[in-house]
């Protein structure tokens, strides 16, 4: 079976996607940061190894929406807190492998996304770590199998993210692959 790489992206309205970034830099700027950003790691990440999926909210809005490709799977995000919203994503991939990203990383590149299928095939689980505490990537061997209690409490926007979502994967062998930064604020901006 085809791996599942699921790209997390929020529809790019002013006020609604990346307010930290907004705060510094103005949030007209923030959401057309966002919006091209998103889409170059669209085009950097398409590749025949995987199936690329975007996991959209609002959901009714980017179900429709005109700014992504359309010819890529659209998935809707659903309620909940972050973790409620990846879980449903990787649950919904099945029974290959599955790979949650955020979309506002500008160093991902595809040797990244293969190092994470390739952890995969050894391990139970894989993180890409983010310097601040966080993490870009999460991935499952099994993403239909997922431990009770899978994402929850855990202390998002935090330096705890990655160690409280790694206590959600009790008895899981878990493969950590290169850091790499997110863009949260203007000093982030590469």
């Amino acid at each position: 079976m085809t791996p599942t790489l699921i790209l997390m992206v929020k529809e790019p309205r002013p006020g609604r996607v990346k307010t930290r970034l907004g705060r510094d830099i103005g949030l007209v700027p923030a959401a057309w940061w966002f919006r091209h950003q998103t889409r170059r790691l669209i085009r950097r990440l398409e590749d025949p190894r995987w199936q690329l999926v975007l996991a959209v909210a609002p959901d009714r809005e980017g179900l429709q929406s005109r700014t992504w490709p359309a010819h890529l799977p659209r998935w809707p995000q659903g309620g909940g807190h972050l973790g409620d919203r990846m879980a449903r994503m990787l649950a919904r991939a099945g029974g290959a492998p599955a790979c949650v990203i955020g979309a506002d990383i500008p160093g991902i590149q595809k040797p990244h996304i293969a190092a994470a299928f390739r952890a995969l095939g050894r391990q139970d689980a894989v993180f890409g770590p983010a310097p601040d505490g966080g993490y870009w990537l999460i991935g499952l061997k099994h993403p239909a199998r997922q431990p009770a209690g899978f994402l929850q409490g855990v202390r998002w926007s935090s330096a705890d993210a990655l160690a409280d979502s790694l206590a959600t994967l009790p008895d899981h062998r878990v493969a950590r692959i290169a850091t790499l930064r997110d863009v949260d604020r203007a000093h982030d901006l590469p």
